[in-house]
């Protein structure tokens, strides 16, 4: 994984609305990951457990 650069920072007084944004940008991405990873983790959950429902079920 490489880093990624850090932007200079802003002279003293100055905000930094660029860098700002930026870490904004990414807080955003990483947050939309953290959901697909729990909504494909509860629906692994729930797959395994309707085979597990299904085997107990039929089983002789």
């Amino acid at each position: 994984m490489t880093e990624e650069p850090k932007p200079a920072p802003a002279p003293a007084g100055e905000p930094d609305h660029a860098g700002e944004q930026e870490r904004l940008s990414l807080e955003k991405k990483r947050e939309r990951f953290v959901w697909y990873y729990l909504a494909y983790f509860l629906f692994g959950i729930h797959l395994v457990a309707f085979v597990m429902i299904y085997a107990v079920r039929h089983a002789k």
